[in-house]
């Protein structure tokens, strides 16, 4: 009896996990999530993003309701979406998956909302590019929270990627190292109706769809430079 519920808890887990066909009703609900993860997070100013990360963050990626689970061979994935920032604001948005694996003896699911801040532009070079490892093609960092937070620590400062995660209402750094984060072509597809290169959005070159524009102007609120130029 145990071994059959350890199975029927590893097929759910494992369902849980599967990404399914997005339509485009289901990219304009994941727009919305991301913009309301980050107003949310950042509606408790003592416990979000510091304002020097702000400040200074290329591209910002969020995965709503990233699923995590596990029976011996755990599994995570989540879908989300990406801009980074250009000499005319903030880009549109392209459409991306993380997904990554662990072995050992484990048992369990979760679903939390992620923030990650590419820092720097080695983190927007990665995020130009189609796919990319956290951890060893690009190094990610846990980052600090609260409005007066400093990024001073020597893995923050060297990070391309500061990484951040919301779960039953505590905001915290989180450690992503060994998962992928890599463009979604068939969500970019059905939201733009065409190929457009990943790299063409992300650099500014075409324009934002009325549909994202909420999630583009939420992150352009929080996400404020305070140097002249960016």
């Amino acid at each position: 009896m145990k071994i059959f519920t350890g199975v029927l808890c590893a097929l759910a887990i494992s369902a849980s996990v599967i990404p399914a066909f997005a339509d485009k009703a289901t990219l304009d609900d994941r727009l919305a999530s991301a913009a309301t993860v980050l107003n949310e997070v950042m509606g408790t100013p003592d416990k979000g993003i510091p304002q020097s990360i702000l400040a200074g963050a290329s591209c910002v990626v969020v995965i709503p309701h990233y699923k995590k689970g596990a029976f011996i061979v755990g599994a995570q994935y989540g879908k989300g979406v990406a801009t980074c920032r250009t000499g005319r604001g903030w880009s549109a948005p392209v459409f991306v998956r993380l997904e990554g694996g662990s072995f050992g003896w484990q048992i369990g699911g979760q679903s939390t909302d992620l923030i990650l801040v590419a820092m720097n532009e080695r983190g927007l070079q990665h995020m130009l590019g189609s796919k990319f490892k956290l951890g060893a093609d690009a190094a990610a960092s846990a980052g600090p929270v609260g409005r007066n937070a400093q990024a001073s620590t020597d893995a923050s400062l060297h990070a391309e990627f500061l990484t951040y995660s919301r779960s039953r209402g505590l905001f915290a750094g989180l450690d992503l190292d060994g998962t992928v984060l890599s463009q979604d072509g068939d969500d970019m597809r059905e939201f733009y109706g065409t190929n457009i290169p990943y790299e063409h959005v992300l650099k500014g070159s075409v324009p934002t769809p009325q549909d994202a524009r909420p999630f583009v102007r939420t992150v352009a609120r929080y996400f404020v430079s305070s140097r002249a130029a960016q």
